[in-house]
């Protein structure tokens, strides 16, 4: 399953980039986050692993992340494993006219029987997964442009 989602910040990609993975500050700028541990030490980058926790379905829902590639200002990845399926989630910052087109695309991969056999279920689910994505990226655009 694929999901791309796209918003325009009115700020410099640099700026955007740099909101955009300063995890520790998720949960201030995105409203769907309730909190963010960082498990390992040192910059944000490839190799960064955290637990992103978010309400889903009136259920407290804790997922671990690593980012795997960093190309500042321009993208990084971040991937998971859950649900016996893989996770592959690209940022992508696109410079333009007024600010940053900040584009994200998400890739998930069953790998487990289950995971193969729930693929209709998370068809179904993929519109609602779009909007909280969209949500979570008009968050960090409001709280970026706000901050400029």
């Amino acid at each position: 399953m694929r999901i791309l989602v796209q918003q325009n910040i009115n700020a410099a990609p640099e700026v955007v980039f740099a909101a955009s993975t300063n995890i520790e500050a998720w949960p201030e700028c995105l409203s769907g986050i309730e909190r963010v541990d960082i498990v390992t030490e040192g910059p944000v980058g490839v190799g960064t692993t955290f637990r992103e926790t978010r309400i889903m379905m009136k259920r407290e829902v804790t997922e671990e992340m690593m980012i795997t590639a960093f190309d500042p200002p321009r993208e990084y990845v971040v991937e998971s494993d859950s649900c016996g399926s893989h996770f592959h989630t690209s940022v992508r910052m696109h410079p333009g006219r007024k600010g940053t087109c900040m584009e994200l695309e998400m890739v998930t991969r069953p790998m487990t029987l289950a995971a193969w056999l729930m693929t209709p279920m998370a068809l179904m689910m993929k519109g609602l997964m779009k909007k909280l994505i969209a949500r979570d990226l008009k968050d960090l655009a409001n709280f970026v442009e706000a901050s400029n």
